[in-house]
């Protein structure tokens, strides 16, 4: 089975181009980071704080998740419209950082790519998830670009959002994901650097692409 890794801060446009990378190579995507944000869902529709390690585990027992394509479907239910709202996206890398939650979900991820060819983006695929994966690419952008496409994102949706709190918090969560204790963000030493500022997604798409099918 053929693994590709596709890491990077929030907002870097890893989920989309992780997207089109896997159809065009026919194989499956799965996006982490939704399976994290759902996770961060549940807890907080049912009041489980962080700290309480063993209310998450058994919730995550109880979660029954899969990918039906672009969606995220639990016990049944595509969560997909509401794991990216900003509550969400400001309460995730506080269930994300807890070694016990991302035990459980490493599991699940490890799993999934022993049985299929995969396309899979998080913020430690190439250095914890996948770390003996034969591609791997670290894809970055300026803040201030991140925070735009986000925004961009959610006015679409609907969703009232204030740019500047957004960037606020993409440079606040960037602190916190490299910084923590458990799997901190950070670049796979074999890893393929991409800054994405100012290219297209589909120019990103290409890249990688092209590098898979040349090696």
């Amino acid at each position: 089975m053929i693994s590709v890794a596709i890491d990077g801060p929030a907002g870097a446009g890893k989920s989309t181009v992780a997207k089109l990378l896997a159809k065009r190579l026919d194989f499956m995507y799965i996006n982490t980071g939704a399976m994290y944000r759902v996770v961060t869902l549940k807890a907080l529709e049912n009041n489980i704080e962080p700290d309480d390690v063993q209310k998450l585990c058994e919730l995550i027992d109880s979660m029954d998740m899969y990918f039906d394509g672009n969606d995220l479907i639990v016990n049944g239910v595509n969560t997909s419209d509401k794991i990216y709202s900003p509550l969400i996206s400001q309460n995730v890398s506080r269930y994300a950082a807890i070694s016990e939650v991302r035990q459980k979900l490493v599991k699940v991820q490890k799993y999934i790519s022993e049985k299929f060819n995969v396309v899979m983006d998080g913020r430690d695929i190439g250095t914890v998830v996948l770390k003996n994966a034969p591609f791997k690419f670290f894809l970055i952008a300026s803040p201030e670009e991140r925070a735009r496409r986000r925004y961009n994102e959610l006015v679409k949706k609907n969703i009232e959002v204030d740019y500047d709190s957004l960037l606020k918090k993409i440079i606040e969560r960037d602190y916190m994901d490299s910084h923590r204790e458990i799997a901190p963000l950070k670049k796979a030493d074999d890893a393929i650097e991409i800054d994405s500022t100012n290219l297209s997604i589909e120019q990103v798409v290409l890249i990688m692409e092209e590098y898979i099918t040349k090696n």
